[in-house]
């Protein structure tokens, strides 16, 4: 038996950060953790960075993983947008790699085709098949489930890498 190794998902945003945490054994993953980050509307944009900062080191502290992989940002026609959005993928990067972990970048196209099995799947169908994949999750929010699926990608690339 392999010894489990935990990754960490995290679904970048600046009004809702997903996070999921797996455990990876072979090509056994089992559902350990999730929840969304939502720091209030209403405060300062560098305190709802310092939210998320805290918040993600909250989840390496309780959690533990081993490694982190982030969704990479999709580009946006509204440049302000997504410069902010880059503002907390950047969180979603530094905290668990300031923390030592090993840190990987998969395009949401990736992350779908790993769960559902086509790039194009919609938030329903990404959430319908980590229902099915991680039965003990329940129903997670669809950032959250987000997050579990960027695990899922990066534990079947661990996979792959070590196949090939």
């Amino acid at each position: 038996m392999n010894t489990p190794i935990r990754i960490l998902g995290l679904d970048p945003g600046l009004r809702r950060t997903g996070w999921g945490v797996i455990d990876c054994a072979g090509a056994r993953i089992s559902h350990v953790a999730h929840g969304v980050i939502a720091p209030k509307d209403t405060l300062p944009f560098s305190e709802r960075l310092l939210c998320l900062f805290t918040e993600i080191e909250a989840v390496l502290t309780t959690w533990a993983p081993h490694e982190a992989a982030v969704e990479e940002t999709f580009m946006n026609s509204n440049a302000q947008s997504a410069l902010k959005l880059g503002h907390a993928r950047a969180m979603s990067m530094i905290v668990p790699a300031r923390a030592g972990l090993p840190v990987a970048e998969y395009a949401a196209t990736v992350v779908k085709k790993a769960v559902v099995g086509t790039g194009g799947a919609d938030k329903a169908q990404v959430g319908w098949m980590i229902a099915r994949l991680l039965p003990t999750a329940g129903k997670t929010a669809s950032d959250a489930a987000d997050a579990l699926a960027v695990a899922i990608a990066h534990a079947h690339a661990r996979t792959a890498r070590r196949v090939a």
